[in-house]
């Protein structure tokens, strides 16, 4: 199956070294569960790549969802542990996306992210050729899924509370994202999106990361531990 949903939440983010092991406690045992217990919250999913840096993804039940009062009110109301360990993260990308193409699914222990940014008057083909790439790599030995996210940040009225304690984020444009159960293969399949290739077909700033599965949870997860 595809990623779940019609819209994502896709972050990059360092954590200081003496955070880090707070930083899983506090991100497995209250933020996921707090997260995943908002309406229209369908899979959490964290990446580490061996280091501080880590790649956080939600998937939503639609785009709608990132403006919906539930989301809001708790963006704008961290607890106190929340209060604590944000201002230990670092170089924060943070992407409101819509999920413009995917294909195959799941969640694999290996996942390899791309960012860029099309070029204005390459938008329409860049999508349709990227789709056309993504379609058949999940049958490709040691893959599971190809998904292409574009950013599209709704408005709010302004920095939540959250965002006021982490300072100012950054954004990726587009996202390609590829999963596997070989690291390997998805590191060359990565390798094959090239930033030449990329810039071909009409991208730029072309940024490769690949990290592991570290925890993966739904709401379901939340009632059978209740």
């Amino acid at each position: 199956m595809p990623l779940l949903g019609q819209a994502a939440v896709a972050m990059w983010w360092t954590i200081r070294p003496e955070k880090r092991a707070e930083f899983g406690d506090w991100h497995s045992h209250e933020h996921f569960p707090e997260r995943l217990s908002i309406p229209g919250f369908r899979r959490g999913s964290r990446w580490s790549s061996g280091n501080e840096d880590f790649f956080v993804m939600y998937e939503l039940d639609q785009y709608e969802t990132l403006t919906s009062d539930g989301y809001l009110n708790r963006l704008n109301a961290p607890t106190p542990w929340s209060q604590k360990m944000m201002p230990h993260h670092l170089n924060i990308v943070r992407s409101q996306c819509r999920i413009a193409a995917s294909f195959g699914g799941g969640i694999a222990n290996s996942l390899a992210t791309i960012r860029f940014t099309p070029r204005a008057e390459t938008e329409t083909d860049l999508r349709e050729t990227l789709a056309g790439w993504l379609r058949n790599l999940p049958s490709r030995p040691g893959l599971t899924g190809a998904h292409l996210l574009v950013t599209d940040t709704p408005n709010t009225g302004g920095p939540t509370t959250e965002q006021r304690i982490r300072g100012t984020d950054r954004t990726a444009d587009w996202i390609l994202l590829f999963l596997g159960y070989e690291p390997q293969i998805v590191a060359e399949v990565s390798a094959d999106f090239s930033a030449s290739k990329l810039a071909d077909a009409g991208a730029a700033d072309v940024i490769v990361d690949q990290f592991t599965l570290a925890l993966t949870m739904t709401p379901r997860d939340l009632i059978a531990s209740d």
